[in-house]
């Protein structure tokens, strides 16, 4: 991606420290963050909410953090602390990245296709067992999330990592066949049902032999001759 393309968070520099401290910030507006770079000394900012929330809700993973009359500098969301009830950033930390050499992030994973699946359609249950990979890539290649497409599960399918073609760019770099991504497993009803069926079958073929050989239902042992 270019430089132009990315977009710039502009933040400025603080030099506050403490819980008190930080928890005024937040009453101000403010969500308080740390940029490490390779080679220098971490920078604590500031930065507006409103202005993170629109950074962040570009399709990208690298940003051009501005810390004050500073040149941008281009880095990655290392990690974030959300409210838990709210959901709100409370805290930002970002990793400053050269865009020439390849770095190693976790990627979240979200299932596409699950609703018309055909072990889904047919009364299965989709469980999500890998939420996040480790992958490697430059940081223009790094994808928002990765998307595996489960639209042709079957019931009691299982999706592995090795049939997944990584986006352009990325190498994956967990165990291809061990990675489980997704299953389908039949929900207790689905059983239930498949067994009344198979028995229903089973009783109305005996039905079918028995009116074919002239026995009447429930008739049992040999036809008897007249009293004596």
């Amino acid at each position: 991606m270019a430089d132009g393309d990315r977009p710039t968070l502009t933040v400025e520099e603080r030099s506050e420290r403490g819980s008190r401290s930080t928890r005024r910030l937040r009453r101000e507006g403010w969500v308080p963050g740390v940029v490490y770079g390779e080679g220098a000394d971490p920078v604590s900012f500031k930065v507006g909410v409103r202005d993170l929330r629109l950074a962040l809700r570009e399709v990208t993973a690298v940003i051009d953090l501005k810390v004050g009359s500073a040149r941008p500098l281009p880095v990655i969301v290392k990690e974030t602390q959300q409210h838990p009830v709210r959901g709100e950033v409370m805290h930002l930390d970002l990793l400053q990245v050269n865009m020439r050499e390849k770095i190693q992030s976790t990627m979240a994973v979200e299932l596409v296709g699950a609703e018309v699946a055909p072990g889904v359609v047919q009364g299965g249950v989709l469980e999500h067992v890998t939420r996040e990979l480790n992958i490697e890539a430059l940081p223009g290649d790094l994808p928002e999330h990765i998307d595996v497409d489960v639209s042709d599960l079957e019931v009691a399918g299982t999706l592995h990592l090795s049939e997944i073609t990584p986006p352009e760019g990325v190498e994956f770099l967990d165990d291809l066949e061990e990675t489980i991504i997704a299953t389908v497993g039949t929900a207790t009803g689905l059983e239930e049902t498949d067994a009344i069926e198979e028995e229903t079958e089973l009783v109305g073929e005996d039905a079918e032999a028995a009116d074919r050989a002239g026995i009447e239902p429930g008739a049992g042992g040999e036809a008897g001759g007249e009293d004596s």
